[in-house]
């Protein structure tokens, strides 16, 4: 299992780390203090990945047709 250790790891970084995660937790041999462990590490990961997608949304632009031709417009996520 590969640790994302780097300092700001891409998005795919993490998420491959949270897969991993996942069938390490899945596997029933796992103690409960290294289950606990890499829980805790998931739970870091989920909220990291959270902020790096809201991030993104926020950086997303809609090409609007306005009188002077096409503008930019701060995306708007449906509700």
């Amino acid at each position: 299992m590969s640790d994302v250790k780097k300092e700001n790891p891409s998005f795919e970084e993490m998420l491959h780390r949270l897969e991993e995660i996942v069938k390490a937790l899945d596997n029933v041999e796992t103690p409960l203090e290294t289950s606990l462990a890499l829980f805790e590490e998931g739970a870091k990961l989920v909220r990291s990945c959270t902020e790096k997608l809201d991030d993104a949304q926020q950086k997303v632009t809609c090409l609007t047709s306005g009188e002077g031709g096409v503008a930019e417009a701060p995306f708007a996520p449906r509700a």
